[in-house]
């Protein structure tokens, strides 16, 4: 008698020490796009594509995009960083923050601090649930120039008409509780805020010291392992301002790769934590293996 099929199986939460914190990724949900152009690649050619998708053994005719946000305990404060889609990605295969928050061992009203990367929507659609704070008890901390930039709407493409309805549904209220963060401010004692402008006009990494170790949480830096980490000079759909985006990209790769950096990022691969090497004038993601349990 065959045996059954028993269906996909993958992790979903990861945890490791670095330092003296606890660092934990969190899968929140994977979406499947049916093409890699847009809304990457957007000045290659269809033959340019095909070469980096044979080169790495990836599709090309599909992709999955993943989403992960990351929970830092510092021996003092549990900080949570992105808040993905909340009930609005029920059905989607996303919004599953808070039952992998459990599965972790942790409940919404043990979050110290939520801390915002950027005002999209995959970052900031579960900061609310049924009309209440999603992590009643936290203090939430954004960059000042992300806040003011979708609150004017003067630097805010077209294209994100609807992400400035969110905006302004979501974050907007919340102005007088928010802690505004400039580049260099501290959010804990041991976690810095860090300037990282283009993919949205004020996006904002969090680096983490902590018992001699560092670790970058970068948020959207990269919106893919390969298509925008590789090749980060290439136009990428999802950036509210293309050239600040690619800047960025390159700024952060060398800085990551020089100094030998540990890294989450939300789009990378799930655990999404990992090493960026420079192979060249380009660079390639090293996932994380057993290194930090050593």
């Amino acid at each position: 008698m065959p045996a059954e099929m028993k269906g996909d199986l993958r992790p979903e939460v990861f945890r490791f020490a670095w330092g003296e914190a606890e660092i934990t990724t969190i899968l929140e949900g994977a979406v499947q796009r049916d093409s890699v152009k847009p809304p990457f690649c957007l000045d290659k050619s269809d033959a340019d594509i095909a070469a980096i998708g044979a080169a790495n053994r990836i599709p090309v005719d599909a992709m999955q995009h993943s989403f992960v946000p990351t929970v830092i305990n510092t021996g003092s404060e549990l900080v949570l960083f992105d808040v993905g889609f909340g009930s609005g990605g029920a059905g989607t295969g996303c919004g599953r923050l808070a039952a992998q928050l459990a599965a972790a061992g942790y409940a919404p009203g043990d979050i110290d601090v939520v801390a915002f990367t950027h005002c999209h929507p995959d970052h900031i659609q579960g900061v609310m649930e049924n009309g209440a704070l999603a992590f009643p008890n936290a203090r939430h901390v954004i960059g000042r120039r992300e806040f003011d930039a979708w609150k004017s709407g003067a630097d805010i493409p077209s294209q994100r008409d609807e992400n400035r309805a969110l905006f302004f549904e979501l974050i907007a209220p919340m102005e007088e509780r928010l802690t505004f963060l400039e580049d260099g401010d501290s959010v804990t004692p041991g976690l810095t805020a860090e300037a990282a402008y283009g993919h949205s006009i004020g996006h904002m990494m969090y680096r983490l010291e902590s018992g001699g170790a560092q670790f970058l949480v970068w948020g959207d830096v990269t919106n893919h392992y390969v298509y925008s980490l590789q090749h980060p000079d290439s136009t990428v759909g999802f950036d509210d301002d293309k050239d600040a985006a690619i800047a960025t990209r390159k700024r952060v790769l060398d800085m990551v790769a020089t100094e030998g950096l540990l890294v989450s990022g939300y789009h990378m691969p799930f655990p999404s934590v990992g090493y960026v090497e420079k192979t060249g004038s380009a660079y390639r993601w090293v996932p994380a293996s057993y290194q930090m349990y050593l």
